[in-house]
């Protein structure tokens, strides 16, 4: 596992506090040579001077905001290596790189010359206010499952239509929501919950569970209100989360985890028909 601090000097891509593009480029090129594009791929479909610049240029106004982000980056992946394997018996092979990004998310893993990156924009995590340590801890946590499922499992299968799609990102995602809640030695955490998240899903997660169910036939990128900050389930996000977790703590009541990351979709819709017969009772 190697960790990679990348903000150390980025008030030298701004000029007067304003965001230099070409300086940012530079930047990018130096940590990534190779596969740079990527960050710029990924906003393509993105007003860059409306949805992007504000968030870039807002991360520079407060010195004190990165210097504690610094501290607490290197404070929760100091004895991180130690702290996987320990509850899993297993090393990860990842670099985990604080960076400035274009908005491309909080957190997001990518396979960038044959290796493995777990990639935390500094811009996203200042937006959402993640900035503290349950939200950095959560956030680690949970890309770190992604990666423990991509290299002693399966992470990415595709397919010819979006309702086996939508239901694998729900599996996925439990996996590393279930993976960070063993690693926080509590299966009752989310590091979505602000005091009342929790409260409103533990109450109508039959409901959750039915809604999901359902929508799964006329799901797609435009309409889905499960996956992501920016869209509400009954005005709550990160709803897919949620149900991802319990659907997988569920399957853990069977399996063992490491046999869970080997399923294909077949397993994962039989558990989750003996799932929802669970939940409605």
């Amino acid at each position: 596992m190697k960790i990679t601090n990348a903000i150390k000097n980025i008030k030298q891509l701004y000029v007067n506090n304003e965001f230099v593009y070409e300086r940012w480029l530079s930047y990018i090129k130096d940590i990534f040579p190779e596969d740079y594009s990527i960050f710029i791929d990924d906003i393509k479909d993105y007003d860059f001077d409306n949805d992007c610049l504000p968030i870039l240029n807002e991360v520079i106004v407060s010195d004190e905001r990165i210097i504690n982000l610094e501290f607490l980056f290197d404070q929760l992946t100091r004895n991180l290596e130690s702290l996987v394997l320990q509850h899993f018996h297993k090393s990860l092979d990842v670099e985990i790189i604080l960076y400035l990004g274009l908005c491309n998310g909080a957190g997001w893993v990518r396979t960038i010359q044959g290796q493995c990156k777990v990639l935390l924009g500094i811009e996203k995590i200042f937006e959402l206010n993640w900035d503290d340590e349950k939200h950095m801890i959560g956030l680690i946590y949970h890309e770190l499952g992604h990666v423990y499922q991509n290299q002693y499992g399966v992470l990415e299968r595709y397919f010819n239509n979006s309702k086996d799609q939508y239901l694998w990102q729900l599996f996925t995602e439990g996996v590393a929501m279930v993976f960070e809640q063993i690693l926080m030695n509590n299966h009752n955490y989310y590091h979505q919950d602000d005091g009342q998240w929790l409260l409103y899903f533990d109450k109508h997660l039959p409901n959750l569970a039915n809604d999901f169910y359902h929508d799964l036939t006329v799901m797609n990128s435009q309409n889905q209100r499960y996956f992501g900050d920016w869209v509400y389930y009954n005005k709550h996000n990160d709803a897919g989360y949620y149900l991802g977790a319990k659907f997988v703590q569920f399957i853990l009541l069977y399996e063992t985890f490491d046999h869970i990351i080997l399923f294909n979709i077949e397993k994962v819709k039989t558990y989750f028909s003996m799932f929802l017969k669970g939940v409605r009772k």
